[in-house]
């Protein structure tokens, strides 16, 4: 077996299972709140452009739901109830952004995150195989939803005159990301039952 190779079920720690479980259903859990969030944008404008990228993103993000979902599966899980994960807690300390270019830059801010935690996963050691190659999918489209993203955000704000508004709006919500994350540190440390110590 190589390094990465996946053990079988019955050579498998239960708590390690456990853990990647609870780990997965969290990013599951964001990936389909952010199919939310997206949804709402699509309601909100009205560009061809921004209409197509808009789709392929959400499409992306529930095809990143659903590896989520089979990786669970795989490992004889079943996704867990994520009621209080970090969509919700974002959205709790934002409230409801203002207008479009205020959800433009809060949905990046929400994709450079995922980026982030999916990058630090793939530098763990031990990471199977099949994590590793879900890590990279859902990693090679998280770098485009970002990327447009910002770029629209940034053409919507030039046309209303205020180019600092976007890098304001990121401020502001990359403070709020700091804290939730914090926090869901140790609701997830928690939940897979490891101590916070």
């Amino acid at each position: 077996m190589s390094e990465h190779e996946e053990p079988s079920q019955e050579g498998r720690d239960s708590g390690q299972t456990r853990r990647e479980i609870v780990v997965y259903s969290y990013y599951r859990d964001a990936e389909l709140r952010g199919s939310n969030l997206l949804y709402r944008l699509l309601r909100l404008v009205d560009d061809s452009d921004t209409q197509i990228n808009l789709t392929h993103q959400l499409a992306d993000e529930t095809r990143h739901a659903w590896l989520w979902t089979e990786r669970i599966r795989e490992l004889g899980g079943v996704p867990l109830p994520i009621d209080d994960g970090y969509q919700v807690r974002i959205g709790k300390h934002v409230g409801v952004p203002r207008d479009v270019v205020d959800l433009l830059a809060l949905t990046v801010v929400v994709e450079q995150r995922s980026l982030r935690r999916y990058r630090a996963h793939l530098r763990r050691p031990d990471v199977p195989a099949r994590t590793q190659a879900v890590l990279r999918a859902v990693t090679q489209d998280e770098t485009w939803h970002v990327d447009w993203i910002r770029r629209k955000a940034r053409e919507l704000a030039a046309r209303e005159g205020r180019r600092s508004r976007v890098d304001e709006a990121l401020r502001r919500y990359r403070e709020v990301d700091r804290r939730v994350m914090a926090e869901l540190a140790q609701v997830e440390q928690a939940l897979a039952g490891e101590s916070s110590a």
